[in-house]
């Protein structure tokens, strides 16, 4: 990956949110881990308070970045013939953002995937006539065939693999199920393409499966969502283009070091949305691992970073953990780049008052994680005609939603159950559910808010 100047690179801040306190015997320390970087382009995640956009995208500024757009042209997009239109018309929408200079490519993707602007496995780079020549480009396709998705993400990985530049970014979109290759081959494409390019994925209509759409941002450090109605296409594309745009830097890791006889629990993005990064450790250095968090512009993120520690007296206090923002150098040769770090500490305490009290972002998050949780469960058990099961996880989903002022969630959730009593948990299932709304309810049951202030 190519490296760039200094001044490329937003300022990073760690904030560590925890209560350290620990009775007798106490051994699980959980902080959470507030990350927020300013200075770079437009937000993304959680938007800063009073950030405005970056300059208009065609000012050339920024750094160097790719963008491969995938868009769906397997038979069932010409049901109707309305959606194969609005993809076109969306993918133009997305093209019109692009910052000029940017790299870009468009990939028809059925059962195979084919590059169909510029072609021949190359880039083309963004300016007013590029821009012209791909959405004429996109007027000819036209909807037949299968859906193999791995076969877009190889050929996508392959086009951004040859650029150099900083950030590489793909769009997907998709209204199907991925019917023509076996689970197993998505999943190798996923880890071939992870931490090669970041790339958010989108469903349109309801004929898609939401745990494959979820599972490609999940393991390319995307976003997932629903566009229901395909006429919402042209809008969300160009956001989604907009926030790829104004990522500054790549591939900064969460650095977790623990001293000896520390255990490390998990480790889950908490805020935008909520993602396990537990499993998606590299060692780093015998009591050190990196988790990545992909690309950053101006925006703040929150980390859940729960251990273990030995068991110690009243009175002694230890280092659990350091957690650091590391940029790897582009080369592979020198040093990594820590860009900020935070502490996390355990003291033990005989003041019952201390050691009992839940930190209130610990607590917030605990049951945001649980609210994501609890409504695939839910939903899972709907399906499978589970109804008391469904019943009672959907209905632990709304209390966890009012009590912690998730508005948006809780309005999802209204459209699956009717609420009785929001404190208490108490609904009942509905007897009709539209598919549109009950696919958007799984697909943005990830989706957090911050703490209440």
């Amino acid at each position: 990956m190519a490296n760039f100047s200094k001044s490329n690179v937003p300022q990073f801040s760690v904030e560590v949110y925890q209560n350290e306190f620990l009775p007798e015997g106490g051994r699980e320390v959980n902080a959470i881990v507030t990350v927020t970087s300013t200075g770079g382009g437009t937000t993304g995640g959680i938007p800063l308070a009073g950030s405005t956009p970056s300059p208009a995208y065609g000012s050339g500024q920024g750094p160097d970045a790719a963008v491969v757009l995938m868009v769906d042209c397997s038979g069932s997009m010409d049901y109707p013939p309305t959606k194969m239109r609005n993809a076109r018309d969306a993918t133009a929408a997305a093209i019109d953002a692009l910052r000029e200079g940017t790299r870009f490519a468009v990939v028809a993707g059925t059962h195979v995937a084919k590059d169909v602007y510029p072609g021949n496995g190359r880039l083309a780079v963004a300016d007013q006539q590029t821009k012209a020549q791909a959405k004429d480009a996109l007027r000819k396709l036209s909807a037949g065939g299968g859906t193999a998705i791995g076969t877009w993400l190889r050929l996508a990985d392959r086009l951004l693999g040859a650029a150099e530049v900083d950030i590489r970014h793909g769009i997907l979109l998709t209204d199907g199920r991925n019917e023509h290759e076996a689970p197993e081959d998505l999943r190798a494409a996923l880890d071939s393409c992870a931490g090669r390019f970041t790339c958010d994925a989108r469903g349109v209509g309801t004929d898609w499966e939401v745990k494959e759409v979820t599972g490609i941002a999940a393991a390319l450090l995307g976003t997932a969502d629903i566009v229901a109605d395909p006429a919402g296409l042209a809008a969300d594309f160009t956001r989604m283009m907009e926030n790829a745009m104004g990522k500054e830097v790549a591939d900064v890791a969460l650095r977790l070091w623990t001293p000896v006889g520390v255990e490390i629990r998990f480790v889950k993005q908490v805020a935008p949305t909520v993602a396990d990064l537990t499993g998606r450790r590299t060692e780093a250095s015998p009591r050190a691992g990196d988790y990545p968090t992909g690309s950053w512009g101006d925006e703040s993120r929150d980390y859940h970073v729960c251990v273990l520690v030995p068991e110690a007296g009243i009175g002694q206090e230890m280092l659990a953990a350091r957690v650091s923002l590391i940029l790897p150098d582009p080369s592979g040769a020198g040093a990594p780049q820590t860009l900020s770090q935070g502490l996390v500490r355990a003291v033990w305490t005989d003041d019952m008052v201390a050691s009992t009290s839940i930190n209130p972002q610990v607590a917030h998050y605990t049951g945001q994680a649980e609210l994501a949780q609890v409504i695939q469960q839910g939903l899972d058990a709907r399906k499978s005609g589970d109804f008391d099961g469904a019943t009672a996880k959907l209905g632990r989903a709304v209390q966890l939603a009012s009590a912690s002022g998730n508005q948006d969630t809780a309005k999802l959730l209204s459209k699956v159950v009717d609420v009785v009593d929001a404190a208490t948990g108490t609904v009942r299932l509905k007897a009709k559910v539209a598919e549109a709304d009950e696919m958007t309810l799984e697909t943005r049951s990830t989706k957090t808010v911050r703490v209440k202030k």
